[in-house]
């Protein structure tokens, strides 16, 4: 279309003259002179990551083929298209991202088998302890790049690095006013409504956003749900035509179900949806639920995949807002300055019914990052950074009484709670009548050497980081392009128990940490089309509990251990961007390197080996995508452990017809010898693809599907999931050209899928997730 209006442009300025010679020459010939114009058609329906523009891990306004990293950018036509509502599902289009179940709500994306890093606009948000934490809103969201490799430089260390998602705010318009109403109906009571509207202030300098999104869901699962509000609101400020400043500000409040799955997960439950009754009982004769405890079998039963791990007395609910500041300047013609401020405080609840609590009574976080980028000339660039990042955290927990392989599912409610014995409590505090939790030290009350409490995330902590990184881009001719980076973080931490024990003095410590990363990279056009690259990183990166604090090891100190997670990458790939074609598609093979915290807070390493490439082609009325994945995850000659070491631990022998139990009592702590055993939980190979045809200018048909190979739950394989597929498709009609409804029916083939429930890991032997079946949403979206 572009090229339509130069060509009709061109030719109004023309026409004067044209008329004028027109005239002259059916004088002199009556011959009449004729002139076409010619335009060509844009076919791109924005819905290749082809034309996308990256700003912030290596800098702004970088093209696709230009980053010397995998990466996948998802725009917002992209995330509709694709129906993208959690971090799950950006495994739909980005390969290597399959991830665990989260306990229903992912708060982290996991990239190359192990959780990733979560930012907004280039800033770290405060996300899940270990994926468990607040579910995601993508009210706020234009853009999701999906990056894989430990954070670059300029995002400074961070806690987890098989990858990062870097979230782009919406921003505000200053030149028209535009608005969005979307609304959608689906199975099991799933509500949601969305009203975006944006309009200028002052016209081209002040520009206004406000998006606010209400959902309110029911669940396939037993007493699960969620209902949540999200508040966004953006402002536009174009001082000069050399500056701009974007405020973003974020109020989000849930209610939300922390889902376990189905727990015993023997082969024969995968397989055939088989499930062994009967409850544990503790050798004390009690049938609460505890460590130790061993099932007699009652029977085998087919289970109703939706009979899952929850409760309907749970609490579990969160508060949070975020405020963000992009501020960028030109300075000069060789230099331009940015500044990022960000600003979020959570607040969450959670009492469960089987002991568990997890209680954030503020976290507060903030950052500010201002970067100088200095252009030496056309061939030599340099950026500058520094950073600072403060954290607070006070919460309180308790997860060391759960016990989930003694419960029998399918009797009543009362098999899953666990009410705590008073010898129990006498090892923990009481924080509120009835609440009992962990304290965040440990204590010897009778002097007999050993600690006398149950310790897990309880902590009243504070840490500084401050980094100072340097980047410099070089070109070296038309082809060759290298950029080097390091960057140093000082870390000064304190920890203190916010709740000891009566008559005892509360346990504190501190720490100060200095932590390196480095990067380097190339990038070689072999010609206009093809653009191969490699890239080497170092990264050290630290352990932390809930909302990023610090908590208190069994000898009442910071662990240096928190701050050894040492990571190494190194990547080589091809990308494939042509200039005069619709199609674009890179591959990469990558060694990888990583630190996975425990829930001990140890650290085990992890060493990936793989390949993933990703297709797309765009061009009306046509548009694919394909992604495929290898991966060989295995451990670093590294120990591992789990709740317990096989699911027939949790079973004696007395119904060897329904399964040989070994009698070891469950849940049973298991830690094995260093190995480089395959890690559990991680496909090795995947396979996703995406399509859609417009029958004509308002009917399209879509569909989706995602292939996984077969891949052992526990650390022992004993048990797997076979391979398995998941097909979806949808349709929209638009009865105008702003109103638009869409149906998506997912799982079409209605498979009984299975996902692990927890990164990691840790609960292989103990819980598995069951996928939704055949479920199906309309969605109406209407544009004024």
């Amino acid at each position: 279309m572009k090229h339509s209006y130069l060509a009709l442009f061109i030719a109004a300025s023309l026409t004067p003259n044209f008329y004028a010679h027109a005239a002259q020459s059916a004088a002199n010939t009556d011959s009449i002179e004729r002139i076409e114009v010619a335009g060509q058609t844009i076919k791109s329906q924005g819905l290749s990551v082809k034309g996308a523009t990256i700003n912030g891990p290596f800098g702004d306004n970088l093209a696709l083929q230009d980053i010397a990293r995998s990466v996948t950018p998802i725009s917002s036509e992209l995330i509709e298209q694709l129906n993208i509502t959690t971090l799950q599902d950006v495994l739909a289009v980005s390969p290597n991202t399959y991830s665990a179940s989260g306990f229903g709500a992912p708060s982290l994306p996991t990239i190359r088998g192990q959780l990733g890093e979560l930012f907004q606009d280039g800033t770290r948000r405060q996300a899940g302890n270990n994926g468990f934490g607040v579910p995601l809103s993508f009210n706020s969201v234009e853009q999701i790049d999906v990056v894989k490799g430990a954070p670059p430089v300029l995002f400074g260390s961070s806690q987890r690095n098989g990858g990062f998602v870097n979230l782009h705010s919406k921003t505000a318009s200053t030149d028209e006013s535009k608005g969005k109403v979307k609304l959608s109906a689906g199975r099991w009571d799933q509500y949601s409504a969305q009203v975006d509207y944006t309009a200028p202030i002052i016209k081209d300098k002040v520009g206004l956003r406000v998006s606010y999104e209400h959902l309110d869901e029911g669940s396939y699962y037993d007493y699960s749900g969620t209902k949540s509000d999200s508040l966004f609101a953006a402002l536009r400020i174009l001082p000069d035509d050399k500056s701009s400043w974007d405020i973003n500000f974020e109020l989000y409040q849930v209610e939300f179900t922390d889902n376990a799955g189905i727990n015993r997960p023997t082969q024969a439950l995968i397989d055939d949806g088989l499930y062994i009754t009967g409850q544990g009982v503790q050798a004390n004769g009690s049938t609460v639920p505890a460590a130790g405890s061993i099932v007699s079998p009652t029977g085998q039963v087919k289970i109703d995949r939706s009979t899952v791990l929850t409760d309907p007395d749970n609490q579990n609910e969160a508060t949070t807002y975020l405020i963000h500041s992009i501020y960028k300047r030109e300075l000069s013609a060789n230099a331009s300055l940015k500044n990022i401020t960000y600003f979020q405080h959570l607040q969450r609840e959670e009492i469960a019914q089987n002991s568990f609590v997890e209680i954030i009574d503020g976290a507060d976080t903030a950052q500010n990052r201002t970067e100088l980028t200095y252009r030496w000339n056309s061939d030599q660039q340099t950026i500058f950074a520094f950073d600072v990042r403060y954290n607070k955290v006070l919460g309180y927990s308790q997860f060391t009484t759960e016990a989930d392989l003694p419960i029998d599912l399918t009797g009543p409610l009362s098999n899953r709670r666990i009410p705590l014995t008073d010898a129990q409590k006498a090892r923990l505090v009481e924080l509120s009548p009835g609440v009992f939790v962990s304290p965040g030290g440990q204590y010897d009350l009778d002097n007999d050497g050993s600690g006398d409490f149950n310790l897990s995330d309880t902590t009243d902590s504070r840490s500084w980081q401050t980094g100072i990184a340097i980047q410099q881009d070089s070109d070296w001719g038309d082809k060759l392009h290298t950029s080097v980076g390091y960057r140093v973080d000082f870390y000064d931490v304190e920890a203190n128990d916010p709740i000891a024990p009566q008559g005892q003095v509360a346990a504190s410590d501190s720490i100060n940490e200095t932590l390196h990363s480095g990067q380097v990279s190339f990038n070689y056009k072999l010609n206009s089309d093809y653009t191969t690259y490699g890239a080497a990183s170092y990264n050290e990166a630290t352990s932390n509990s809930m909302a990023g604090g610090t908590s208190l090891g069994s000898d009442n100190t910071i662990s240096a251990q928190n701050f050894a997670t040492e990571n190494t990458l190194v990547e080589f790939g091809l990308k494939y961007a042509p200039t005069d074609s619709d199609w674009y598609a890179d591959g990469a093979v990558f060694s990888q390197r990583r630190s996975l915290r425990n829930r001990d807070g140890s650290n085990t390493g992890i060493r990936t080996t793989g390949f993933e490439s990703q297709v797309f082609y765009d061009a009306y009325p046509y548009w694919l995508s394909a992604g495929y994945s290898y991966i060989d995850a295995r451990y670093d000659n590294s120990a591992s452990s789990q709740d317990s070491a096989q699911v027939i631990d949790a079973f004696d022998n007395s119904r060897p017809d329904i399964i040989a139990g070994t009698g070891v009592g469950a849940p049973s702590f298991t830690a094995f010898a260093p190995s480089n055993r395959q890690v559990q939980g991680i496909p090795e190979q995947s396979f996703s693809f995406n399509g859609n045809y417009s029958i004509n200018s308002k009917w399209q048909m879509g569909f989706s599907g995602l292939y996984t190979k077969s891949y052992p739950l526990d650390f022992l394989a004993t048990v797997k999931i076979r391979d398995q597929y998941t097909l979806n498709v949808n349709t929209s009609y638009a009865f105008t050209p702003s109103t638009k409804l869409r149906l998506d029916v997912n799982n079409v083939t209605n498979q009984k899928n299975w996902r692990p429930v927890f990164e990691g890991g840790y609960f292989g032997a103990t819980l598995a997730f069951p996928e939704l079946p055949i479920n199906a949403k309309l969605t109406l979206t209407h544009n004024f």
